[in-house]
């Protein structure tokens, strides 16, 4: 996915009192950063920040980090922020490999990844949010008692991400081959700004919920 750069976006970043400049320095120190010990969610690839916004305005009893790599689509969650500030929610600019430099052990009470990137390329296949790889990721920083909730329309990404689970040692807990039909999966459900378009054009849209 080629992505259109957005003039001055990264000064806009690193002066923007929403987003966590030195993220390393908050490893086990998230709840004082919030001012609270609030559970703590996070969304690893947030886009321009639709869902994590929708889900900290739903939940105030609820602290959120949102995680985007690119410049050109945070600003956009940073533009939202700046007019309506959530005071439980914060952003990072960072790639989703250092997670666990900015994250202690449990610290993270729940992990969503949405609509991430498919790199569909088999020698990429460690850089998909969903591999094994990541999953180690997740585990170090995942409560005992958390999940993980990943939700696509790419079918061959589903595929490869179900096939991931076993030999990353995490179970299934629920799953869901066209989210928008099942009742019971529906509930409560937040769309992302991919999930709006893309099932609008009648794609069914893939979920699993799971943990170790």
């Amino acid at each position: 996915m080629r992505l259109r750069n957005v003039a001055g976006s990264r000064e806009a970043i690193s002066e923007s009192r929403f987003v966590i400049q030195n993220p390393k320095e908050q490893k086990n120190h998230w709840k004082e950063l919030f001012g609270n010990s609030n559970p703590i969610q996070i969304e690893i690839g947030m886009g321009k920040g639709r869902f994590i916004m929708d889900m900290a305005r739903l939940h105030p009893d609820i602290n959120y980090v949102g995680i985007e790599k690119y410049s050109s689509v945070l600003i956009r969650g940073i533009q939202k922020m700046e007019i309506e500030e959530l005071p439980n929610l914060y952003f990072i600019r960072m790639d989703a490999e250092e997670i666990t430099e900015v994250f202690g052990q449990g610290e993270v009470a729940k992990i969503y990844l949405n609509f991430s990137d498919p790199w569909p390329k088999d020698r990429h296949a460690k850089r998909r949010l969903p591999s094994r790889e990541f999953l180690a990721r997740y585990h170090e920083i995942l409560d005992k008692e958390g999940n993980l909730e990943f939700k696509t329309d790419n079918k061959d990404l589903f595929t490869f991400a179900l096939e991931e689970l076993e030999p990353a040692g995490w179970k299934l807990d629920q799953v869901t081959y066209d989210l928008h039909h099942d009742e019971v999966m529906m509930e409560g459900n937040v769309m992302t700004e991919y999930e709006e378009r893309f099932s609008s054009m009648g794609n069914p849209i893939y979920k699993y919920i799971i943990s170790r």
